[in-house]
């Protein structure tokens, strides 16, 4: 019945501790230092105080038995060391330990209770590397607790004196503190744990959103970056994520913006927030914090924080990227994240719309390069035509004179992308009058249309194909009469 009513009231006290762990679970500023990839050491620092308070709370919510304390010291320590490593397990242990030892130092039991608070903190430490990786973490803690608090009933009956009483003492707390204790770790844990669930299906949230935005403006980006796209693109951002406004600039003026303060944020107007000028200067993104870093000179202007970050086209900055929010200091890690990731897409996406306009370019190159290239053996014969008819037919000099002209006409002044079938074939007339002059009977030329067919196709494409034709045609049958 003694142990039955240590137990009931252990789980009193134990209650005060898990409350207190649900509203450390909900504070901001904790659930950051929680759910980081790096701890600093100061983070660390921190959570060893507030881990070590909880295990002194503890010390405070114990119930007397035979001059010792049957506590719920353990699950502050434990559970700092379980989410923070070995750092934290050893400096909350001497926290609470320590505490421990001052209280009482004439107990029979505190100097043993100190050691053990500290070598529990280390317990937990190590085990943090076992259980980081793993879902249900609660589980894990649940077994751990155990094992600490077994090796606490060991410290305690090799250092407390006399053995008599501590052997006494083990026989009544054993059981309520292995198992309340352990139970409140494993409860702890399973609180502290919903964080980390909590923002995976944020992040899981976030990249669905990045994955949407990226669909939803590609078409628009491999087009470049100019007013008219960086408006469509902040559009789709506004309407997909939960953000006060969207901003896109290049390097001097603010392209689009949509949001709180569109009315006098307005694209076309030069750059003014120094960090924005200092995340294209130092290539780095950079976190607005404060209304005044906004550098927004409208005093009403509710934009308060924002993440700035640039867009990059061959790792040249080419613009920035920026989501605002309406208070200060609400810039999260998935607000970096998201605006990190969309920026990393954007500048993906501008570099293919700069490959695909070099390659268009390439392209365009290539066909005028095509389109320019006259054979010089061709103009010196067709020139010895002309002058061999001048002496026998002046007319018909005069008719390949001008075909000659209409041919170097439309291949120097021809600047269309596109041009009718009708018209590609007056230029092809043109070089076969010549070419007829020259070999006379030797070709003959045969047109097979399709009745109505003009259709579109790049201007003096099919006169190097038909010249090709001539020449092997002609040099490639000289036993022949004519070539069709």
């Amino acid at each position: 019945m003694v142990i039955l009513g240590i137990m009931m009231s252990m789980i009193n006290k134990l209650g005060i501790i898990i409350i207190l762990a649900v509203i450390i679970s909900k504070i901001g500023i904790f659930k950051k230092i929680i759910t980081k990839k790096d701890v600093t050491i100061a983070d660390k620092i921190i959570l060893s105080i507030v881990f070590g308070a909880i295990g002194i709370m503890g010390t405070y919510s114990s119930v007397p038995v035979n001059g010792a304390l049957a506590n719920t010291r353990i699950v502050g320590v434990m559970v700092g060391a379980l989410l923070g490593g070995p750092i934290v397990g050893l400096l909350a242990g001497l926290i609470a330990g320590g505490h421990r030892f001052l209280i009482d130092i004439r107990g029979f039991t505190a100097l043993a209770c100190g050691i053990s608070t500290v070598v529990e903190g280390l317990i937990g430490g190590y085990a943090y590397y076992y259980i980081i990786n793993k879902r249900n973490k609660w589980y894990y803690a649940f077994y751990f607790g155990i094992f600490a608090e077994i090796v606490q009933m060991l410290i305690i009956l090799i250092i407390a004196r006399p053995f008599a009483s501590a052997l006494a003492l083990v026989k009544i707390i054993l059981f309520p503190m292995v198992i309340v204790n352990s139970l409140g770790i494993a409860i702890f844990i399973g609180i502290i744990e919903n964080i980390y669930l909590e923002q995976e299906k944020i992040a899981a949230s976030q990249a669905e959103k990045a994955l949407k935005i990226a669909n939803l403006t590609l078409p628009f980006l491999r087009k470049g970056l100019n007013f008219q796209v960086a408006q469509m693109v902040v559009d789709i951002i506004y309407n997909i994520v939960d953000v006060a406004a969207v901003a896109i600039t290049d390097t001097h003026q603010i392209l689009a913006h949509k949001g709180l303060g569109e009315d006098h944020h307005l694209s076309g107007s030069n750059i003014l927030t120094q960090v924005t000028r200092s995340v294209i200067d130092s290539r780095h993104y950079k976190i607005i914090s404060k209304k005044k870093g906004i550098d927004c000179d409208v005093k009403s202007c509710q934009l308060k924080s924002a993440i700035v970050v640039p867009l990059k086209q061959q790792d040249i900055v080419v613009g920035t990227l920026k989501l605002y929010r309406q208070e200060e200091n609400s810039i999260t890690s998935l607000d970096v994240e998201l605006a990190l990731g969309l920026a990393q897409l954007f500048s993906t996406q501008l570099e293919l719309s700069r490959l695909d306009y070099q390659e268009k370019l390439l392209v365009e190159s290539e066909l005028k390069n095509l389109q320019a290239q006259i054979n010089p053996h061709f103009l010196f014969n067709a020139i010895n035509t002309i002058v061999s008819f001048i002496q026998i037919d002046s007319s018909k000099a005069k008719a390949l004179l001008i075909s000659l002209a209409d041919l170097f006409r439309k291949s120097l002044k021809n600047r269309q992308e596109l041009v009718d079938l009708t018209t590609e074939l007056e230029h092809i007339a043109s070089y076969l009058e010549i070419e007829r002059a020259r070999f006379g009977d030797k070709l003959k030329v045969n047109y097979q249309l399709e009745e109505g067919l003009n259709c579109q196709l790049p201007p003096l494409i099919l006169q190097p194909i038909v010249e090709n034709a001539v020449i092997h045609g002609i040099f490639g049958t000289m036993s022949r009469k004519s070539t069709s």
